[in-house]
């Protein structure tokens, strides 16, 4: 409500000043006015934006889990880019990025990481990324300089607060504890700290290995699976809702919600909403906002784009 409140005084204040200057036929202030709707035309966008984001969990920031598809070293790196990605978004805004685990490949790249991104309306944005992400570009590992197509899935959920009681019972858990990976050097951890819990019920696995303490590590990695337990009660909401079900994307591979194409042309292009970018590598920088938006607008309008396979890119 403050945001609107400030929008109002703010138009307010132009129309007032414009009405002056034109009494007084003042180009100085006539250039101050439209310095001033400018502002106000950005500030509006961005207050649109945020109500968009209106859902329960929006507000709260967001655990991203990715996972490198079948392919070895080429899915692998793609994963490590879309985890370069993510990093780079959230930086931009002004968000903190703290990455909790991450199992790097064999050669290049990583099989999984997972991250938390701390920010306001974190989660609310996110969302939009979830599902299967597919590459096509020539492989830099790839001695014959052929075309290959590598899939990585993305996995959103919100931070949950304390005090949101998620009912775990200690029977239902596995836990793992194991050295902690690394590239070695004098930051490498040498002890047993890693922790890794299963979820029986659920099938949900989770790690952390972020610190050195073990009990620090659990805690945090009992977060994630609390997160994870929400967002699976917040799914189970929405198909008691019956809200956009039927335009929901299986996260499978074959079934890619954006593709980004790096030869042989670029192209960035998301199948839900249709919303194309020309270029791939300010996209791979980081600037997801306009897909974000797409995504956010189709969710309200229910109109998604058809045939989002992806097979025409």
């Amino acid at each position: 409500m403050n945001e609107f409140n400030d929008l109002e005084r703010g138009f307010n204040d132009a129309q007032t000043l414009y009405e002056l200057a034109q009494e007084e036929a003042d180009d100085t202030v006539i250039a101050e006015v439209s310095q001033m709707v400018g502002g106000l035309a950005a500030q509006f966008e961005k207050v649109e934006f945020h109500k968009m984001l209106s859902e329960e969990a929006d507000p709260k920031n967001a655990i991203v889990t990715i996972n490198a598809g079948a392919g070895g070293t080429e899915s692998q790196d793609w994963a490590q880019m879309l985890l370069r990605m993510y990093q780079r978004w959230a930086q931009d805004k002004g968000f903190k990025v703290e990455l909790m685990d991450a199992l790097p490949g064999e050669e290049a790249g990583i099989k999984n990481a997972t991250l938390t991104i701390t920010g306001p309306y974190a989660y609310g944005q996110l969302k939009s990324e979830a599902g299967v992400h597919r590459l096509v570009r020539i492989s830099p590992f790839d001695s014959n300089a052929r075309r290959h197509t590598s899939f990585t899935s993305v996995y959103v959920t919100p931070e949950i607060d304390d005090d949101f009681e998620v009912v775990i019972n200690p029977a239902d858990l596995r836990i793992d504890v194991y050295r902690a990976g690394g590239k070695g050097g004098q930051g490498v951890n040498t002890t047993d700290s890693a922790v890794r819990i299963t979820h029986y019920p659920s099938g949900i696995v989770v790690a952390c290995q972020q610190e050195r303490s073990q009990i620090k590590n659990k805690d945090l990695a009992m977060k994630v699976l609390r997160s994870r337990l929400y967002e699976r009660h917040l799914e189970e909401e929405r198909k008691k809702q019956a809200a956009i079900e039927d335009t929901k994307k299986d996260i499978a591979w074959g079934s890619q919600i954006r593709s980004y194409v790096l030869h042989p042309y670029k192209m960035v292009k998301d199948h839900r909403t249709g919303f194309v970018v020309p270029t791939a590598e300010k996209t791979l920088d980081g600037e997801l906002d306009g897909f974000m938006k797409a995504y956010l607008t189709c969710r309200i309008t229910g109109e998604w784009a058809r045939g989002g396979g992806g097979d025409d890119v």
